[in-house]
């Protein structure tokens, strides 16, 4: 929706401020806006105009002195009008400005009460409160600079420069200057041992079709990430149906190097199948390659997956948002909720397996999420997960372990979730998409990519610079050519220690091969699921 950025305390050049924010200009093309508070605290905001296009100008003032920023969609927002806050006068229809109404209302404690993706910053006075949403859908770092100021920002490039040192804002905390950070969301499946639900295949189906619903409330139009997987096609199957309802036709979209690339012919299927208004991207290794450092630029990190799918997801970003699409469905999450990567296939017992999918849940900022963001965002187009729906989750973590296990359903990944949708009348998807094999985005668009940009990896990195790289870079140094070259490009535009000590690297269990490739995994492509689909009870 937005990039925020807000300074506080006193002294700092307003319109400096200013150009800092405009670095995130492209997460908010639609207008730009900057306030000065009594006590020199600056907040500024780039916004993307979704719900609210013409009042819904932020930063966004609250009853009396309280003024907040925030990147993000309220879902439960109109409920929350009605409901609590019904006493309340507001300026706008934004879904934004419940949550200055909110502080106004209950002080610090009302985060849990915020049903969304989020970051925010509320200044009152001197006090101030900053929060980010419960899994870290949406981004947040904050720093700190040699006159004692914080800085808050949804991109690290807005700040990098000018604090001494910062961090990655945690997922599920709030923050203010009286308290530090405090965890506000306390899942109970944050407890291996709680999970013990009883598996409910129609809950999972409803859940899903919730969570999706609540993610299509926009005022302009929305799409649906295609690649012909499993989870990207069930969140456009569930969103072509509720949208039919009302007479709207769905946009779909995928992208691979040619018509024949896995992720393309299969999503050619299953739009066909839904009835989308489909559109298939190509692209070449060599454009590819040629954004490189623009997409490192972009993502703010050198992790070696989110490279390799972070390229694709924007160049299909920029055609999304060419065709006039601000809001698009992505299916990151189920693999991690569901324990769908296949490495997850030689889990050592039960209980490791559930503790990977809960650890999965709870870094995937660090990967996925911080990918699917800024790619889109770097074209002013904003992703939302539905598989990230904290009521989603807590229905689908707590399903007893061996219900989601592989190794009970022959070695299918993610069964539960093919069955909840596997409806004899009126089917969600054709059967063979339903029960393809886990193909990993950047594996999807077709294996040349991977194998191609690792052989141009290894061109422009010579022995000797990957042999001294401990030297150059002692903090989480590169082993491989293509892990050295995504390093220094990333180190180019961000030199600070800070900054390459909020990147996470992605690596596989249980594996010998530690490529984060899919097809890294011997079970990659061996699984017939379309035998086993109908042979399998639950």
């Amino acid at each position: 929706m937005s990039g925020l950025l807000a300074v506080i305390g006193k002294g700092k050049d307003p319109q400096l401020v200013k150009e800092l924010s405009s670095r995130m200009s492209h997460r908010g093309p639609d207008e730009s806006d900057l306030h000065i508070m009594e006590n020199g605290s600056i907040i500024c905001h780039e916004s993307l105009s979704i719900i609210d296009l013409k009042s819904g100008k932020q930063p966004i003032q609250g009853t009396n002195k309280a003024w907040m920023v925030h990147d993000g969609e309220i879902y439960n927002y109109q409920e929350l009008k009605d409901t609590v806050l019904k006493e309340h006068t507001f300026r706008t229809k934004s879904d934004s400005e419940v949550i200055v109404h909110l502080y106004e209302e209950f002080g610090y404690k009302f985060c849990n009460m915020l049903d969304g993706d989020f970051a925010f910053v509320i200044i009152d006075g001197d006090n101030y409160i900053a929060a980010r949403d419960a899994v870290g859908v949406k981004p947040l770092y904050y720093g700190l600079d040699e006159r004692g100021r914080i800085y808050f920002s949804s991109e690290m490039k807005s700040i990098a420069d000018q604090c001494k040192s910062f961090s990655t804002f945690p997922p599920g905390h709030y923050y203010t200057g009286k308290t530090g950070f405090v965890k506000y969301y306390n899942p109970d499946y944050e407890d291996h041992s709680n999970a013990n639900k009883s598996l409910d295949l129609d809950l999972v189906r409803q859940s899903l079709i919730e969570a999706t619903r609540k993610r299509l409330m926009s005022e302009v139009p929305v799409g649906v990430l295609l690649s012909g997987g499993l989870d990207s096609s069930l969140t456009s199957a569930i969103a072509s149906r509720i949208l039919k309802d009302s007479g709207q036709k769905l946009h779909s979209f995928s992208i691979g190097l040619d018509a024949d690339s896995p992720d393309n012919a299969v999503a050619r299927k299953a739009a066909e199948f839904l009835g989308t208004e489909h559109h298939e991207i190509h692209f070449t290794v060599e454009e590819g390659v040629a954004i490189l450092e623009k997409v490192i630029y972009h993502i703010e990190t050198y992790d070696i997956i989110s490279v390799r799918s972070g390229v694709p997801m924007y160049l299909l970003s920029k055609a999304i948002a060419d065709q006039g699409i601000k809001v698009i469905l992505s299916g990151e999450g189920a693999d991690e909720v569901f324990g769908g990567h296949l490495y997850f296939r030689n889990a050592p017992s039960a209980e490791e397996f559930q503790d990977e999918t809960i650890e999965r849940v709870q870094k995937l900022f660090t990967a996925d999420l911080l990918r699917a963001d800024k790619t889109t965002m770097a074209h002013g187009l904003e992703a939302r997960i539905p598989f990230l729906d904290k009521d989603f989750l807590d229905v689908a973590i707590r399903i007893k372990t061996e219900e989601k296990q592989p190794k009970t359903y022959d070695g299918v990944e993610k069964y539960i979730l093919r069955k909840a949708f596997d409806t004899a009348e009126n089917p969600y998807l054709p059967a063979e998409v339903l029960w393809r094999q886990k193909e990993q985005f950047s594996d999807g668009v077709g294996y040349n990519w991977i194998d191609e940009l690792i052989e141009y990896c290894a061109t422009q990195i010579s022995d000797e610079q990957l042999a001294g790289a401990s030297a150059e870079f002692p903090y989480n140094s590169p082993t491989t050519k293509e892990a050295y070259l995504y390093r220094s490009i990333f180190h180019k535009f961000y030199p600070q220690v800070s900054a390459a000590q909020t990147v996470r690297k992605w690596i596989p269990k249980w594996q010998e091969n530690q490529d984060p490739s899919g097809r890294a995994n011997a079970a990659h492509l061996k699984g017939n699921f379309e035998s086993v689909k109908s042979g399998v009870e639950v």
